[in-house]
């Protein structure tokens, strides 16, 4: 933690570090107030961000834990020194899914009541939207596990104090024009950011969003939102993209909107499936889900006590699975949402991946559908046809790049065709640093040539989140020593990745400049 951060998401970072190091050592909460000479319901503040610190108080924290919680200045970006060649063993739990925890903390707008949102994960992107939460007024407080979230959101916002920086970082900001068309006739978002993956319009989300009287202007790095009084009968929407996002944007904005909004070409992938559990619980009818045509009755006033269980991450489970295949283990991927994950596996089997999966169970939302996958060592071999994504309930363009990786590992050549984002292909290339016959046919197509000999190398991380973890990967089976620079990108949408790597066996250690 630096002293350049922000002081709301200093605290909030610092509690977050307090916390591990506390658990590191083996501590409760009361154990580690004796040490301090404080209470435990300080020390609670303290872990929830919620406690001014003094330098005094961070070095009786540091000396207690044994851990250096704060540096003046920068302390630098964040390295790891990848020792590859080691098979994985054991087993790994998939952590819940960032994509469906941003898109709720979104949706909580919408309740005047409180919203608990459990199993949250702990990353970069999370972290990013609570300090825009927090900046307009919204309260967010985490239990003492620090795995669930409780959400209050005041009856007025204080959108003029927006944390604009934070907003700038994360492309989730644009789900915020679904909630605050409800409660404000005019207001103003900074551009959201987010990794580099090519010029992405947001006019699909303009699409979605005028039918509910919402016009927005983009100048002078905002965009400029005006909601003029619309028709409160039956409307319905063809979205132009059957985007994730996008469809997101529309269910936020029917959800308070009077009368029935049928959404066509929606997207039913899991995080949209995620949102629509949450938006029934706050009272919302909501058929079709699932489906390519959802249909919403809104309720003007959303007010209801909300408890509700994030489900798990496919893109992660994809991730660990390519862990385990590339480094030819025996390895079992547990709470493994198997829905979202159908095609892939196909794909792989038709490659020659041998696996099992284990009998069906239910995620805690009591919907989604989960499985252990376990992998065995396996020869493989390119795929007779391309490798390319489809929406939902096609291969999954997150999980795309991994099959790169995959490809590398296997005989034959395999094309993988990214045609939704302009310039992610691109950082694929970088797999030919570690020995891999990677060749850029253009800006969406790679053709990916294997079995690798991979080799280490030093690489600077690109900055596509799930090509940076490609890469990663596939240090893990070359032999040798790879050093993979600027990895913070990842922390992004991993939670404790190497961490959880490291004990199934992999050799990662984590290094500053």
């Amino acid at each position: 933690m630096t002293a350049t951060d922000t002081p709301g998401s200093a605290t909030r970072r610092i509690g977050s570090l307090v916390r591990d190091a506390r658990r590191h050592r083996g501590l409760t909460q009361h154990q580690l107030a004796e040490l301090l000479g404080t209470s435990q319901s300080a020390v609670a503040r303290i872990e929830q961000g919620g406690q001014n610190l003094t330098l005094e108080l961070l070095g009786r924290l540091s000396g207690a834990l044994e851990s250096a919680l704060i540096s003046v200045g920068s302390a630098g970006p964040t390295h790891l020194r990848v020792e590859g060649g080691h098979r994985l063993q054991g087993s790994v739990a998939v952590k819940s899914s960032k994509n469906a925890a941003v898109a709720l903390l979104c949706a909580a707008l919408l309740n005047r009541g409180r919203t608990t949102l459990r199993n949250v994960a702990r990353i970069v992107e999370v972290e990013r939207l609570l300090d825009v939460l927090g900046s307009i007024g919204v309260s967010a407080t985490w239990d003492e596990a620090g795995r669930d979230l409780t959400l209050v959101v005041p009856d007025r916002l204080d959108l003029a104090g927006i944390d604009a920086d934070a907003a700038r970082r994360t492309r989730s900001i644009i789900m915020f024009l679904g909630p605050l068309l409800h409660r404000s006739p005019t207001f103003a978002l900074p551009y959201a950011g987010g990794c580099d993956l090519g010029t992405r319009t947001v006019e699909p989300h303009m699409i979605a969003l005028r039918p509910f009287g919402l016009d927005v202007e983009a100048r002078a790095g905002e965009y400029h939102a005006t909601v003029r009084p619309n028709d409160p009968s039956a409307r319905t929407i063809v979205l132009t993209e059957r985007g994730d996002t996008v469809t997101e944007n529309a269910l936020l904005a029917a959800a308070r909107a009077e009368g029935t909004t049928t959404i066509r070409n929606a997207s039913s992938n899991y995080m949209v499936q995620d949102l629509c559990l949450y938006l029934r619980l706050l009272g919302v009818e909501i058929d079709g889900l699932g489906t390519t045509t959802l249909v919403v009755r809104g309720k003007p006033v959303l007010d209801a006590e909300v408890d509700y269980t994030i489900s798990e991450d496919p893109v992660e489970a994809m991730s660990l699975l390519t862990a385990g295949i590339v480094t030819g283990s025996e390895l079992t991927v547990c709470r493994a949402p198997i829905e979202f994950l159908e095609i892939e596996l196909a794909v792989l089997a038709e490659m020659g991946l041998r696996y099992r999966l284990s009998e069906e169970y239910l995620a805690d939302n009591g919907h989604t559908r989960l499985t252990d996958i376990t992998i065995s060592p396996s020869e493989l071999r390119a795929p007779i046809d391309k490798i390319h994504p489809m929406p939902f309930p096609g291969l999954n363009i997150d999980n795309l790049p991994f099959f790169a990786v995959i490809a590398a590992h296997a005989g034959g050549s395999t094309l993988i065709h990214d045609w939704v984002y302009d310039n992610r292909a691109i950082h694929l290339s970088d797999l030919t640093r570690l020995g891999a016959d990677v060749r850029l046919m253009d800006p969406h197509r790679v053709l990916v040539t294997g079995p690798t000999h991979w080799s280490s190398a030093e690489i600077v991380c690109p900055p596509a989140l799930r090509p940076a973890v490609c890469i990663l990967l596939a240090m893990l089976a070359a032999k040798g020593t790879s050093v993979l620079r600027n990895v913070d990108i990842i922390a992004r949408g991993y939670e404790h990745l190497y961490e959880r790597l490291v004990e199934m066996g992999a050799h990662i250690q984590v290094f500053r400049d």
